[in-house]
């Protein structure tokens, strides 16, 4: 069985660990053996695995659990957010989205407010003006779009665009400087059936408007 032998102790520890749980040795969510034992595993003292543990659980791979002991969480690392979507295609970025603003928009249809609408409605007008820049359109169908993800009152979908915007705010003023949109005022009626969706409170038909004006933004960019 493999020890440390390198410094630092800690992350070597650590590194070990996590080929185990990769090898399969701790399956997600079984416990892992006893300090003592596993400390003499690693051929390391009991004060460097707790560091290694620590280092783990940051990483999202282990919790310790008062007076149960640690378990596996997850069997790999988890990549930086902001790393993984800067390496990603933009056709990926916009499928996701899809997968995100779809059912977002189905859950805005049922849990709008009145001061929804008005935020969305501000939105939407300003996004039909805004057409004397690549720059100014992007930037107001963005903020379109986080009106509609705002309406269905999830922060976990909201902070989920937001980690998107970036990625897709570049692809789409690269792609529009290229390739101008062909016919604005049919995109623009895109965006306002949608609207109406959400309005009316039909929650199907808002998810559908969503999914096939992000599937044509795919098919421009793909």
């Amino acid at each position: 069985m493999a020890t440390v032998q390198r410094q630092p102790l800690a992350a070597q520890a650590a590194r070990l660990l996590l080929d185990r749980i990769r090898a399969g040795e701790w399956q997600l969510g079984h416990k892992l053996p006893g300090e003592t034992t596993l400390a003499a595993q690693l051929g390391v003292g009991r004060s460097t695995l707790r560091e290694a543990i620590r280092e783990l659980s940051g990483q999202g791979v282990l919790e310790s659990r008062q007076g149960a002991g640690v378990f596996v969480t997850a069997l790999e690392v988890t990549e930086d957010w902001d790393a993984v979507l800067r390496r990603a295609d933009i056709v990926a970025v916009i499928e996701a989205r899809i997968a995100i603003e779809a059912e977002a928009a189905a859950l805005a249809a049922q849990r709008r407010t009145p001061a929804d609408l008005r935020t969305m409605r501000r939105a939407l007008a300003v996004r039909a003006r805004a057409d004397d820049s690549v720059e100014h359109l992007v930037d107001a169908d963005t903020a379109f779009h986080r009106t509609v993800i705002a309406a269905a009152h999830n922060e976990i979908l909201l902070q989920l665009f937001d980690a998107f915007v970036p990625r897709v705010h570049r692809a789409m003023s690269e792609m529009l400087r290229i390739r101008p949109m062909p016919d604005p005022a049919a995109d623009h009626a895109a965006h306002e059936a949608l609207f109406a969706a959400i309005r009316d409170r039909a929650a199907e038909a808002a998810s559908t408007a969503s999914r096939v004006h992000l599937s044509a933004l795919t098919a421009a960019l793909g």
